[in-house]
């Protein structure tokens, strides 16, 4: 994903022009370039941390966009605002997930960055879905990321991980209970699995419960969206045709009852070892003989 924040708008230009903001400030370019002494002098000399560029970005947005952890460490220190929003409502911590640093997201969350931004727009989970980062995703998971969040434009996070075809961030999402069907004008993950053309992606949403028959705001299913005779279109076609296993449904019974806690509560189950990594969607133990 290529990260920019720092496009015109609107209110830039109006606030730039009352003098609100500044041109990108020396500690801003230390801080982006990973000059860690520099910026350190540069704090030391009384330099505003909390300074901000056009589009209200601060040094500590720069950082984490650059996964800067040593810059990051020291802006924190100095007291630079851990859930400070540019222009278009992101934190440092949007951008640390985009970028992919887990050391600067581990960084930002010791500071008590929001792990959870208000309704409807885009959470650090999405961005980390955006850019593929699945030890990211993962990370803001455990930390307790609403995997439900809902963006007006671009729906959940797991949609936002179909869309771009990043097949891992959606495993992780589904393994840790996030809604499959959950829809966005009625369209779900599985149309733009659909969409994007990807089978590997249309299998695994299916496998944890994906409806084929789901139909969007055009009422059109999935397969409506895949080339006749392509891998996705057959993919999509075996599966409207062919019922799933009364196993495979169990499993996506079991899993939809149990939601979120669907990864802690299986591991407790007394139940064979296969059982338990079948319903957590493991791979099968080897037996060698």
């Amino acid at each position: 994903m290529e990260i920019t924040r720092a496009r015109p708008s609107l209110y830039g230009e109006i606030a730039h022009g009352l003098g609100f903001w500044t041109d990108r400030s020396a500690v801003h370019e230390a801080a982006a370039q990973g000059r860690a002494l520099q910026l350190q002098q540069l704090i030391e000399a009384g330099a505003a941390v909390n300074v901000v560029a056009v589009d209200s970005i601060t040094p500590l947005h720069e950082a984490c966009i650059q996964g800067q952890t040593q810059c990051v460490r020291l802006l924190l220190d100095a007291g630079a605002q851990v859930d400070a929003r540019n222009i278009d409502g992101s934190t440092p911590l949007c951008d640390a997930c985009a970028a992919g640093s887990l050391d600067c997201v581990k960084l930002l969350l010791e500071y008590g960055a929001t792990v959870n931004p208000p309704l409807f727009t885009f959470s650090p989970l999405h961005e980390a879905c955006m850019g593929g980062n699945s030890d990211c995703v993962q990370l803001m998971i455990d930390r307790g990321a609403f995997m439900e969040a809902h963006d007006c434009h671009y729906g959940t996070p797991l949609h936002v991980a179909c869309a771009r075809q990043h097949f891992d961030c959606a495993k992780v999402l589904l393994i840790a209970g996030a809604n499959v069907n959950a829809s966005k004008l009625h369209e779900t993950a599985l149309h733009h699995a659909a969409k994007t053309k990807n089978a590997d992606l249309i299998e695994l949403l299916v496998e944890f419960g994906g409806n084929v028959f789901a139909r969007d705001n055009l009422s059109k299913k999935p397969i409506h969206y895949a080339s006749v005779g392509s891998p996705s279109y057959l993919c999509l076609d075996f599966y409207e045709k062919t019922p799933l296993s009364l196993q495979q449904l169990s499993r996506v019974a079991l899993r939809r009852a149990l939601g979120t806690r669907a990864r802690r509560v299986i591991s407790e189950l007394r139940l064979p070892k296969s059982i338990i990594r079948f319903l957590s969607y493991l791979k099968p133990l080897v037996v060698q003989l």
